[in-house]
């Protein structure tokens, strides 16, 4: 006879697509071939990716952190420095090149489309409205391609009815790439009730991880009891996914960075849990935390699929010569 479980049952609906997005895998590529051709240390401006695991993981394989270039000391200005996949302003690679340093710009390709369609609004005589969340390196970045005074952060309706455009027939808007796809488009409504004129980007500026981690969401969240998400509390696209799960009928959303973070007693009671993992948080992770649930419950695991991705970006040229070995690829892949 079979052996009876004397742990109480447990559904995993575990998202797919979940984790790793391509730019965040080219991203984390760029330090480690870098790495591997020019050696120890290179510097990394900013976090590579909002994740504390992938961060000192490359720590240790010879990255050094900063959040300034004036912190690189003077007898390691040969060194590569890498900017991290959010972006930065235009003046960051402008200050690196006053001080003669090696750059890598590891900045996400769709996070450089949102600049360019940022940068064409402001050709074409329109100011810009960005949408997203002050202070996040990405809008940081986003802004600092533009003039001063040529763009305006929208973040909730209020700021949408409190702004008085100089030319209303003159206006243009982009977005961060890692919002909530429902909270945009209701902002992007507010603002074409007022603005009619107001012209889209050529292409949507949220990227196609974010959407497709949020509808993965939103297909295991109706009925679970508990919904968490694997990711950073500095994660943007991570913290949206936990908002998603809540609406999505969710009983209870979390964001959490390891297995550690658990609240156990809280939770003793769920029967089904959907499982997911931001754009930057690596596969072990979410493979630690199904071991946990197993320690304390009888496991069935359900892949929930709700999209296929494809998309690969190759790193720059300087960097096409280096191979990565099947433990660097590992690591990329967020698998060790």
């Amino acid at each position: 006879m079979p052996e009876i479980s004397s742990k109480p049952p447990l559904t995993i609906r575990l998202c797919q697509p979940r984790g790793f997005c391509a730019g965040v895998d080219r991203a984390i590529q760029i330090v480690v071939l870098a790495l591997k051709k020019y050696g120890a240390p290179v510097y990394v401006r900013h976090e590579i990716v909002h994740n504390r695991y992938v961060v000192e993981g490359l720590q240790n394989l010879g990255a050094v952190f900063i959040e300034e270039l004036n912190e690189i000391p003077a007898e390691h200005r040969e060194c590569p420095v890498v900017f991290s996949a959010h972006g930065v302003p235009k003046s960051v690679p402008e200050d690196a090149q006053a001080r003669n340093l090696f750059y890598l710009d590891a900045t996400c390709p769709l996070v450089s489309k949102v600049h360019k369609q940022a940068m064409r609004h402001q050709r074409l005589g329109r100011h810009v409205l960005l949408i997203g969340h002050g202070g996040h390196p990405e809008v940081i970045g986003t802004m600092g391609q533009l003039p001063e005074g040529s763009v305006t952060l929208i973040e909730t309706e209020a700021d949408v009815a409190a702004f008085v455009p100089g030319d209303p027939e003159a206006l243009g808007f982009v977005t961060q790439t890692t919002l909530s796809v429902e909270d945009t488009a209701g902002l992007i409504r507010a603002l074409q009730e007022r603005f009619p004129a107001m012209m889209a980007p050529s292409a949507e500026s949220i990227c196609y991880a974010t959407t497709n981690r949020q509808e993965a969401v939103k297909e295991t969240a109706s009925g679970a009891d508990l919904v968490l998400v694997v990711g950073a509390p500095n994660s943007s696209n991570s913290k949206r996914l936990v908002e998603v799960a809540e609406r999505a009928g969710a009983k209870m959303s979390l964001l959490v960075q390891r297995a550690s973070e658990i609240p156990w007693d809280d939770i003793a009671g769920i029967s089904t849990l959907g499982l997911s993992a931001g754009a930057s948080a690596p596969e072990i992770i979410v493979d630690e935390i199904i071991d946990a649930f197993r320690a304390r419950f009888d496991v069935q695991v359900d892949l929930a699929i709700t999209a296929t991705e494809t998309e690969n970006f190759p790193v720059m040229s300087v960097l096409r010569d280096m191979k990565l070995t099947p433990s660097d690829m590992a690591f990329v892949n967020g698998t060790v």
